[in-house]
């Protein structure tokens, strides 16, 4: 069975499904997204994504044509559609069409859009034998340029540090503030473990608060495992127990290697073993479920 994907209200063929030209996302990045992940049917914290995605437009004054209950409706059923039982889906609401002028009140109604598909940011191996990383050149924009927390279509900032980890031949970079202290990875939030103790940024330092790092806590908590939320610099990274990354697309991965050096012994820690443990067993019982319907209940391997 081929893919679906939503556009304004109608369920297409994923090959299509198209936008305008003129729709200000495609012209400006004017818009907004989330990563959710399917796991074993199951649509994990939706709800945390929905409530991100309309904080996302009131940032950004953007009037989403369906309610919020609407939204988590449309993206079931989706997710139904497709059949796919582990999935990756991104719904987009752009300002929508309008001319070729930054005005967004030229644009009438917003597009939304919410794909269905799978994902790999990185091949299975790599989480087994560590992610290598660099730091890329490339600084975070300043929270109050920019919100972080805002997931918008605009992600050049990510994108430029993206383009130095591929010509470093690594799998992430890691981004600095102005100020030169660590924030987080191009796609991911970042932590490192000092004497069995997590640090990560704190989202003050103009982090994204990510769903994953809030289950990382969350995890950290149950396992007994302290964590601290404070501002560390690459010699935390370098001199660091262990490091690893967490994020939808990524879920959790180990980092056994920064700009050329090893993490303490180059391979990923007990630290980061114990929670990847308890991420996958969580992933495996937890969610909303997908309500499959006999049309389209047939799974197809992701």
């Amino acid at each position: 069975m081929g893919l679906v994907t939503y556009v304004n209200g109608e369920f297409v063929p994923k090959e299509e499904a198209k936008v305008s030209v003129f729709d200000h996302g495609y012209l400006y990045g004017d818009g907004i997204f989330e990563g959710i992940r399917v796991y074993n049917g199951r649509v994990f914290r939706l709800d945390e994504h929905l409530d991100r995605l309309y904080d996302s437009a009131r940032y950004l004054l953007l009037e989403v044509p369906l309610s919020e209950a609407q939204m988590r409706d449309a993206i079931l059923e989706t997710a139904a559609r497709c059949g796919l039982h582990d999935a990756y889906v991104r719904p987009v609401v752009s300002r929508g069409t309008g001319d070729l002028g930054l005005d967004p009140r030229k644009c009438r109604t917003a597009t939304v859009v919410i794909i269905v598909d799978t994902i790999q940011l990185y091949p299975k191996e790599a989480y087994e034998r560590g992610l290598r990383v660099v730091t890329a050149t490339t600084r975070k924009h300043r929270p109050d340029a920019l919100s972080p927390q805002a997931k918008t279509l605009n992600y050049l900032n990510n994108i430029l540090a993206r383009i130095e980890a591929n010509q470093a031949g690594v799998d992430e970079a890691i981004m600095l503030t102005v100020d030169g202290y660590v924030s987080e990875c191009s796609a991911d939030n970042f932590y490192i473990v000092h004497d069995g103790v997590i640090w990560t940024a704190p989202v003050a330092l103009g982090i994204l608060k990510g769903v994953t790092r809030g289950v990382v806590l969350e995890l950290a908590a149950a396992l007994n495992v302290p964590v601290y939320e404070k501002a560390f610099t690459l010699h935390d990274v370098y001199t660091a127990d262990e490091a690893f990354l967490s994020g939808t697309g990524a879920e959790i991965g180990p980092v056994v290697e920064v700009d050329g050096r090893p993490i303490a012994a180059g391979h990923p820690g007990p630290v980061f073993e114990r929670l990847h443990r308890a991420f996958r067993e969580m992933v495996s019982r937890e969610g909303t479920p997908v309500p499959y319907k006999p049309l389209v209940s047939t799974s197809v391997a992701p």
